[in-house]
């Protein structure tokens, strides 16, 4: 390739160095489309005949179909996905290959491939979370009005209920979606026919090829179109923020299934055992979507790193923005998948979560309210009102609905017996029927939105 320019060959090591075929191979089906539209607008433009169009595109479909049987060939001296392609052809039609190359560089040419592959990981990912959110809403529908204990700082704190829980994880998913999507817009526009950062000089109808590849348009500047990698970026951010929340959701589900919690039983086919311990059973594909998390994050954290510094147009620097996203896309689909399955399958120990809602004087805010509802108390005297109820109640090693109305009474007289009703958890999440609260009428109105945005219903 470099034959008109350079007497001698590269080394070795530059051989080594400069080769990216072993990972741009995943390419093949994003290059054999983009040629294709290409060499279709090169034939409609009269740049090259109609007949050698006809040849190329026949070509292509030869080296496709070879490719999708056998495989991508990693001959080093090609260097990438590119020339491989290119170098087959050769072989396949003769001399008239080399018109494929014809007002294109490799720079606009890898620029649109990696476009086409990252909007596939897009949608991909979309996907993905859909049936993520499908999962989270049926469970969640399931456990309207399961009741378990909601937690700040991993302390007790007020009783919710599971599908309220489960919900939110829904709406962390709804974001990500959105995330992904508004990434999908801003990338869908091709600079096929930037060529090497100039443009060209032929006639070529870059409409043409964008809308042949299903972009929106052409990119509007040639630097930019060979140069921006923010598609990439763009991905990764979505990507290492959606593997936030799963990690979020693994972690608790790792929690749950400790014998301490006891309010899952993962299921079988995501668990494994101990080598040692017979009575193990290891929350491990929701410890490697946590761990997976990091790659994700360090995938952005590496490809931001590699584009800081770099000046118009294009640097070799840029072959090393593939691997990472092919990692985090890799992992990213893997986790998606991971958690589903969890969410779908675990089986909820409701009435261990209900037991543990009653400890830790999970409705002392139930309490201060019916003070400040019930007696006109302000709400800071009815806190420390409450504060010392949870504190009588702590020292018998009781409940607080299981303090006499008595010794209640003793603390403020304004408590009267209809305090009682308001201290059982089922009260409590049922009076949080605000916008968005934990009320299972609240999550089924949640629910049937969620299913509506969804298509289920």
């Amino acid at each position: 390739m470099w034959g008109g320019r350079f007497e001698g060959g590269p080394s070795a090591i530059m051989r080594e160095i400069n080769a990216s075929i072993p990972f741009d191979k995943a390419l093949w089906r994003q290059d054999i489309a983009a040629s294709k539209a290409h060499v279709a607008m090169l034939g409609a433009q009269g740049i090259v005949s109609n007949e050698d169009a006809a040849a190329i595109s026949g070509g292509l479909d030869a080296v496709a179909a070879e490719y999708e049987a056998h495989g991508v060939p990693e001959n080093w001296d090609l260097e990438d996905i590119h020339m491989t392609t290119e170098s087959r052809l050769a072989e396949l039609i003769g001399a008239v290959a080399g018109r494929l190359h014809t007002a294109r560089s490799r720079n606009d040419q890898v620029a649109t491939d990696f476009r086409l592959w990252v909007r596939d990981a897009c949608d991909a990912a979309l996907a993905g979370l859909n049936a993520l959110q499908v999962a989270l809403v049926t469970r969640a529908d399931e456990h309207s009005a399961s009741i378990m204990p909601g937690f700040t700082h991993l302390q007790t704190a007020q009783p919710v209920t599971l599908g309220h829980h489960l919900m939110a994880y829904y709406e962390m998913a709804a974001r990500d979606v959105s995330r992904f999507a508004d990434a999908r817009v801003r990338m869908n526009r091709s600079p096929l026919g930037a060529a090497a950062l100039a443009g060209t000089g032929f006639p070529i109808d870059r409409a043409m090829t964008a809308s042949a590849l299903g972009f929106d348009g052409p990119t509007r500047n040639s630097l930019d179109s060979v140069s921006d990698r923010d598609f990439a970026l763009d991905y990764l951010m979505a990507a290492s923020q959606c593997a936030l929340h799963l990690s979020r959701l693994a972690e608790e589900f790792i929690i749950w299934a400790s014998q301490p919690f006891g309010f899952v039983a993962l299921p079988d086919s995501l668990s494994t055992g101990s080598s040692i311990m017979p009575q193990k059973k290891n929350p491990d594909a929701a410890e490697l979507v946590r761990g997976h998390s990091g790659r994700i994050i360090g995938s952005l954290t590496a490809l931001m790193i590699t584009m800081k510094g770099l000046p118009l147009a294009y640097s070799k620097d840029m072959q090393d923005d593939k691997p990472p996203v092919f990692e985090a896309a890799s992992l990213l689909t893997l986790c998606l998948a991971a958690m589903t399955g969890m969410v779908e399958a675990t089986t909820f120990k409701t009435a261990r979560m209900r037991a543990a809602a009653e400890l830790g004087y999970a409705t002392a805010t139930d309490l201060a309210d019916w003070l400040v509802r019930q007696a006109n108390v302000p709400f800071r005297e009815a806190h420390h009102i409450t504060g010392a109820a949870v504190k009588l109640a702590e020292s018998r090693g009781v409940a607080l609905d299981a303090l006499p109305l008595a010794d209640l009474q003793a603390i403020d007289a304004r408590i009267d017996e209809r305090v009682f009703a308001a201290l059982s958890v089922e009260a409590s999440v049922a009076a949080r029927a605000s916008h968005g609260g934990t009320a299972p009428s609240e999550v089924r109105k949640r629910v049937a939105e969620a299913r509506l945005a969804l298509g289920l219903d």
